[in-house]
């Protein structure tokens, strides 16, 4: 059996991991079933950030008329545009494959790995048998997430049916005339923007009473309205069935109150969440714990259970974004491999949602504050703001939650370039300032970001309206 100083499970942020801990002179085994850069680099946030900015660019076409520009679009090349994506991708993925296996001290084992027993993986043969099994008193674990097909749906195993890993591997074929897209979550939304405007004829149907429902409501609700406009939305409905109905796919969903509707089109994307690989890792063998939805059980090091073993990134569900994947990667290298104590904070910790309209968001909702806490909401308009007012933005604000103490509890942006206005507020928190520093800083004249100053301003009351 051979035996490492490190073995890293997993390729996203584990082969950050990797990669320092063989910079650190350790001998490291990295094990990977799929090509290196997990999920966000081969099936999630590149490459679909990529197709988006092809649908934002067919959305301004389309809709330039409304500002004076005589505009058309005859055509989109809608699998030149998916297989380039997914050719990029692939040779990214393959770079990095390729900079481990140059790497002396990296042991890259492109496999299927199962834990046997604490310290012990088995990697799997060429063939998918059973292969040879390498051991490390020390594990980090960053074994990623999967598309979540819910059980409760019948068929599932007779449909062919897509999901956001063939969406974005160019594993799809041609463009759908008519989409039908099962949930209402941020991979809903940013594919059912894609592909409508690609041409495609988008039906969404959720569970909940409103588009990405965990955001704050305010903006959920803008975010609804402005779909509406644009694609067929059936909300309230949990899908119970889809089938083949002779080359139509047909999905049944009910509501609470029992109604039931049928939608059928010529394909479906089931985007229903993720869940994490922690089964197909065998943990059980290795006694990690984990809680009820499969996600591994960790402190504030990033330790596991089992001790000497550490988990990151999707697998560990503190948060599901490659951004904080990578802060935790940071973390775990400072104590898996350096051999600190060093507890993991998220400072500053936003996300973003890549639809249209766009949303940027950090801390708390305003439905997440506590009943006993004291605070004072702030909004501004785009079209208060003289950038803002001249975009499209369809009906875009800034949403800040402050408390007595002027001590920010959230800030939620939903319009254009939301994901970059976001960072402002996201830099402040983490600096430590309050809600008047941000609304008291210069900001330029006028650029986007006086729309997050705008409410700031605002919840502060400090000065009068700013300049048109």
């Amino acid at each position: 059996m051979k035996e490492y100083d490190l073995i890293v499970l997993g390729g996203g942020t584990g082969n950050i991991v990797a990669s320092e801990a063989t910079e650190e002179g350790l001998n490291v085994a990295l094990v990977e079933r799929d090509r290196l850069g997990g999920t966000c680099l081969n099936r999630g946030c590149n490459p679909s950030k990529r197709l988006i900015h092809s649908a934002n660019v067919a959305e301004t076409v389309r809709n330039a008329d409304r500002f004076g520009v005589d505009a058309s679009i005859d055509d989109v090349a809608f699998e030149d545009i998916v297989n380039g994506v997914a050719e990029t991708t692939a040779k990214t993925a393959e770079a990095k494959a390729e900079r481990a296996r140059e790497n002396d001290r990296l042991t890259f084992y492109q496999a299927e790995g199962r834990f046997v027993d604490e310290h012990t993986v088995e990697v799997s043969g060429d063939d998918g048998t059973g292969g040879k099994r390498i051991s490390a008193d020390r594990i980090v674990f960053a074994g990623g997430s999967r598309p979540l097909i819910p059980d409760s749906i019948d068929g599932t195993d007779r449909v062919n049916f897509l999901t956001s890993a063939e969406a974005l591997t160019g594993d799809i074929g041609g463009l759908p005339d008519r989409l039908v897209v099962v949930g209402g979550g941020y991979i809903a939304v940013e594919m059912s923007h894609f592909f409508s405007q690609m041409g495609s004829d988008v039906t969404i149907v959720g569970h909940g009473e409103m588009l990405v429902d965990r955001e704050d409501a305010d903006i959920a609700q803008q975010v609804t309205d402005a779909y509406r406009e644009e694609h067929d939305l059936r909300l309230g409905y949990t899908v119970t069935e889809m089938a083949d109905d002779g080359g139509a796919k047909r999905v049944t969903a009910e509501s609470e109150s029992g109604e039931e509707i049928d939608v059928s089109g010529d394909e479906l994307l089931v985007a229903t969440g993720r869940q994490p690989n922690s089964d197909l890792w065998n943990v059980s063998a290795a006694g990690i714990e984990t809680d009820e939805k499969g996600f591994v059980e960790t402190d504030e090091y990033l330790r596991t259970s089992v001790d000497g073993v550490w988990a990151i990134g999707d697998i560990a569900g503190n948060y599901m974004f490659k951004h904080s994947g990578d802060k935790e990667a940071e973390y775990v290298v400072e104590n898996a491999v350096r051999g600190n104590e060093r507890e993991v904070t998220y400072p500053g910790m936003a996300h973003a949602i890549f639809g249209s309209p766009e949303i940027g968001s950090l801390g708390k909702t305003e439905g997440e504050i506590a009943d006993d806490v004291e605070y004072e909401v702030g909004t501004f308009a785009y079209d208060d703001q003289a950038l803002g007012a001249a975009l499209d933005n369809k009906g875009g604000f800034a949403k800040a939650i402050v408390d007595e103490d002027g001590e920010i509890l959230g800030v939620h942006v939903v319009g254009p370039e939301a994901s970059a206005l976001i960072h402002e507020v996201s830099t402040a928190v983490a600096a430590g300032a309050d809600a008047t520093t941000v609304a008291e800083t210069i900001h330029v004249h006028p650029a986007l970001s006086e729309v997050v100053q705008g409410a700031f301003r605002r919840v502060t009351d400090v000065s009068a309206e700013m300049s048109p």
